[in-house]
């Protein structure tokens, strides 16, 4: 015991922490120890329903509205297993990734940081640069302007308002996270409701037969992904599901709805309309006793199971229906640039069904993309929030309600920038930010390994098949991300 003191203090003696006997497991070198408190008792399943939701709300407006469709315009359905393959690897990410908020009630990113301090400001980079391009905003305006009809010289100015008055919900709410959860728990019924139309309705024997083929026909896997741009394939395999540090940001969720160790520790509220805790968001850990470990197998199971419905079972049926749409409306070989698949892809659907059908797709696909960027900003302000108040600034009065909202809004102030000096298109923008979180995910996988193999216990650490998933994670993400970064130097050095 006493060499593993050795290692986890800060130097010399244990620091004094408040109260309660320190938790020797977590390493306290880089962030102060937890101390001991018993799990929480455990919810149903209807309680703890919502970080999932929020995922997948992020998710639809990423891969499953934009990339895969418009890849599937492009080579058709040919690469449907990378799909079922990329949600399936994220699906076993995201519960490594609530398995550390679980135990402790701290952050993933936090439990990296307790591993080498550096991390913490590492992964505030790796999430402000890959998200800070509004590409989903502004593809919501875009789509938008297909059902309204009004100018295209005015979308950058639309999406800047839009951006501005997510920023003041966002700043107005009491208790973000209830905010953030009503707001697309509204939104993803109303997707879903689409998406039940589209599969029972609009994609036909045409669309369940090209899907079959699909999978079937794996023999031209090869050559379909020879036709696809290197950063459009990593970013919609990042996105195949959420994608980069949206992942990551679970762990902020899941503290927030109040799940396992989270359930102590405080909420990020308005400044101006809540009651604000400034103490760092520091976790607990628990003693195995026969106690806990009930309440921890009770805990996991039910998280699982939120997240196996929502994101993996409803996240995957949304992402295929979406291609098939997309195939069966416009085919493949397709030439349309940008956002203009989308438009054609309603156009064709006004041939079908009429006016009406055209105006809800692209409706749909606004609040789609609307949400993913409400989803964003909160996901960005929430772990850089979480890192800074948790280390650098520990002993400073600044709470971490503020410190969200500071970063909230200085991606407003980037965005805005962004759009206004001209980079305006939207599937440009969607491509540089997945393509950057691909790369983020293959860092995260790997520490993940770290963290929940080597630190936790292993009555509660990772093993098993989940280990070996995680391991996949680590070879599917670092493959896809080498053969970017191969393809993109040949372009910067050959040609």
């Amino acid at each position: 015991m006493s060499d593993q003191l050795a290692d986890n203090t800060l130097g010399g003696d244990p620091p004094t922490v408040p109260e309660g006997e320190i938790a020797h497991e977590i390493p306290w070198k880089h962030v102060p120890p937890v101390t001991y408190r018993d799990l929480p008792e455990p919810l149903p399943l209807r309680k703890v329903i919502g970080p999932s939701v929020l995922l997948l709300a992020g998710a639809i407006g990423s891969g499953e509205f934009v990339l895969w469709p418009y890849i599937t315009s492009q080579v058709g359905l040919a690469l449907v297993w990378l799909v079922v393959i990329g949600i399936t690897t994220q699906y076993f990410l995201n519960m490594e990734i609530e398995r550390y908020t679980l135990a402790t009630g701290e952050t993933a990113v936090v439990g990296f940081t307790r591993l080498w301090k550096p991390w913490g400001w590492l992964f505030i980079a790796m999430t402000v640069i890959p998200w800070m391009w509004p590409g989903w905003a502004t593809g919501g305006t875009t789509t938008l302007s297909f059902a309204t009809g009004f100018d295209a010289d005015k979308i950058p100015f639309i999406t800047i308002g839009v951006l501005i008055v997510i920023g003041l919900v966002l700043t107005l709410s009491p208790v973000v996270y209830k905010t953030v959860e009503k707001i697309q728990f509204f939104l993803v019924a109303f997707i879903i409701l689409f998406v039940l139309y589209a599969a029972i309705v609009l994609i036909g024997g045409e669309g369940y037969k090209g899907l079959a083929m699909g999978f079937v026909e794996i023999q031209k896997l090869p050559a379909a992904i020879a036709e696809v741009p290197a950063a459009l394939l990593l970013g919609a395999i990042a996105f195949a599901g959420a994608g980069g540090a949206m992942n990551l940001v679970q762990s902020n969720w899941v503290r927030d709805k109040g799940l396992g160790m989270g359930a102590l520790l405080p909420k990020v509220v308005s400044p101006f309309t809540g009651e604000e805790v400034v103490q760092p968001t520091t976790g607990y850990f628990f003693k195995r006793d026969e106690e806990n470990m009930r309440k921890w197998k009770a805990w996991w199971k039910v998280a699982d199971k939120e997240q196996t419905i929502t994101f993996l079972v409803i996240g995957g049926i949304t992402l295929l229906v979406f291609m098939a749409l997309t195939f069966v409306t416009l085919g493949t070989g397709g030439e349309a640039a940008s956002f203009d698949f989308i438009k054609l892809e309603g156009e064709a659907l006004r041939e079908l069904q009429g006016p009406w059908l055209s105006t809800f797709f692209w409706v749909a696909g606004s609040a789609v993309l609307y949400s993913t960027n409400l989803t964003i900003l909160d996901m960005v302000g929430r772990l850089a929030a979480d890192v800074l108040k948790t280390t650098t600034l520990r002993d400073s009065n600044i709470s971490e309600s503020r410190l969200y909202f500071i970063f909230v809004w200085t991606m407003i102030l980037f965005g805005s920038i962004i759009l206004l000096s001209g980079v305006d298109q939207p599937l440009l923008l969607i491509v540089i930010a997945s393509s950057l979180n691909g790369l983020v995910m293959f860092v995260y996988s790997v520490l993940l390994l770290r963290l929940n193999r080597s630190v936790l216990p292993r009555e509660i650490g990772l093993k098993g098949f989940r280990f070996g998933a995680i391991i996949w994670a680590c070879l599917f993400y670092g493959g896809f991300s080498a053969f970017l970064l191969f393809d993109q130097g040949s372009k910067l050095f050959g040609g």
